[in-house]
């Protein structure tokens, strides 16, 4: 049962072919999670253009899975990379971001049977 994300646009661009549904949770699942590592890091070293690139690189995911919250902190990471922000305040973005994809991924794996 989806509550950390939304399949509603998923199902919609895919005009309910369940194959293709599969293909983009699986690439979400199995990408997303090391893109965020690799933004993790990234934010550490104060690599505003790498981190800026990775946040850009999940946002579409987070649009097409319906995750509203987590796309808004994302936004606010590529807008902490625009402004060359200070990494505190950062941090607790990036772990609320990080939560609410690490929640979704548990979910889908579960949803989903997938590994």
């Amino acid at each position: 049962m989806a509550l950390h994300y939304n399949l509603a646009k998923v199902y919609e661009i895919s005009e309910d072919d369940t194959d293709f549904v599969r293909e983009i949770l699986k690439l979400f699942v199995q990408e997303v999670p090391v893109d965020l590592l690799h933004m993790k890091t990234a934010i550490n070293e104060k690599n505003h253009q790498e981190t800026y690139s990775f946040a850009h690189k999940i946002k579409p995911s987070l649009v097409l899975l319906g995750m509203t919250i987590a796309y808004e902190e994302n936004l606010c990471v590529e807008n902490w990379t625009r402004d060359k922000g200070k990494k505190k305040e950062i941090k607790d973005t990036y772990k609320s971001l990080e939560n609410h994809i690490e929640k979704a991924v548990k979910e889908i794996k579960k949803d989903f049977n997938l590994q």
